[in-house]
């Protein structure tokens, strides 16, 4: 159930009752930007994906994929689907991705210290699976 406020009159005060336009980023302890609750989402989901899921498809894996009714791995967003990109790499490498790869990640947007903080957190996944 929702709550929605009224004033003296009887309106509704409809400013106050307004959900935020997109969720917020959240700082991390420098107070740089880190990544969005979203993003978090993204590089969750993104632990399933194999990296075949970052080759182009061919003509014949995409036939196969739409008769066998799989869906698409890929992000509408380009930013997003940069950082699901970045996500696959680094739960499979780590700190060990390619150069080429961290600066397409960049160029989607991206700064360093979310580079740094999505590595970290994939890191202390890995980390305590172990």
């Amino acid at each position: 159930m929702a709550f929605l406020p009224f004033d003296e009159h009887g309106n509704a005060l409809l400013s106050a009752a307004r959900a935020p336009a997109g969720p917020a980023p959240v700082s991390d302890v420098t107070g740089n930007a880190a990544l969005s609750p979203l993003e978090w989402a993204v590089v969750r989901v993104a632990r399933r994906d194999r990296l075949s899921t970052l080759a182009r498809p061919g003509r014949f894996s995409g036939w196969m994929r739409r008769l066998a009714r799989l869906p698409n791995p890929r992000l509408a967003d380009p930013r997003l689907e940069a950082l699901r990109r970045m996500a696959v790499l680094t739960w499979r490498y780590g700190f060990t991705v390619p150069g080429r790869d961290v600066a397409a990640f960049l160029a989607a947007g991206f700064t360093p210290a979310q580079y740094e903080a999505l590595a970290a957190g994939i890191g202390a996944v890995r980390l305590a699976r172990a």
